[in-house]
């Protein structure tokens, strides 16, 4: 997958997108100033840069602008701001950004956005497993098939624990699998409380509602839970 430096000054905005990103099969960087974005740009060369506008030293606007002037605007830069206004947007597009998320950032925008931004990155290359025809996606989306598999290996067919057959699988579908299963099991021993399977796994309750959405859990039978 990609190799994205996020650089924002709120330890929040970095954790977040960090989990989210990392949970895609991205390997994220972090920084939270223009002096340690510079140096992991230098020192990772990253297909893709998430920039907060307002820092307190520099700037994402100034930084940008440095990148630009240098030559080292070599990868697409998505501009982030809670209070930007559209001339700054405006600025920062005709600068050499590629797009602009307004914070609070909603999951499926960044995702969208991040997808589209890799596309354009020159040193990015899309994972074998993804690279394949509109059709056969649309056929395969679903893939009954594969957790039925995984379900259904034969007794004594495990490796560490594990079911072999899900060794057999993209590393991404096999952890889908892996972690629907795993929260659907949390779900039915600890009675559907979102509380404590929050506290039992670490997630804090909305990152773990939005997990639980993308690997298709309804827990809609849980929402008037305090």
């Amino acid at each position: 997958m990609a190799s994205i430096l996020v650089v924002d000054d709120e330890m929040g905005i970095r954790e977040l997108l960090n989990e989210i990103l990392t949970d895609e099969g991205h390997t994220v960087y972090a920084a939270e100033s223009a002096v340690q974005a510079r140096t992991i740009r230098e020192q990772m060369r990253p297909d893709l840069v998430l920039l907060d506008i307002w820092m307190p030293d520099t700037d994402g606007i100034t930084l940008l602008k440095e990148w630009s002037k240098t030559g080292q605007l070599t990868m697409p830069v998505v501009m982030m701001s809670g209070h930007a206004t559209i001339d700054t947007a405006v600025e920062a597009t005709r600068i050499g950004a590629l797009n602009f998320l307004e914070k609070p950032i909603a999951l499926q925008k960044l995702l969208k956005t991040v997808s589209k931004a890799l596309e354009s990155s020159p040193k990015y290359v899309e994972p074998e497993e993804k690279a394949v025809s509109p059709t056969a996606n649309a056929t395969a989306a679903p893939k009954p098939a594969s957790s039925e598999a995984a379900s259904a290996a034969p007794e004594g067919e495990y490796i560490s624990g594990i079911a072999k057959t899900y060794f057999d699988l993209p590393l991404r579908e096999a952890r889908d699998l892996f972690e629907k299963a795993y929260f659907e099991h949390q779900m039915q021993i600890m009675g559907g409380s979102m509380t404590k399977i929050s506290e039992y796994t670490g997630l804090e309750r909305t990152h773990l509602y939005r997990k639980l959405k993308a690997l298709g859990i309804d827990t809609s039978r849980n929402k008037s839970e305090s």
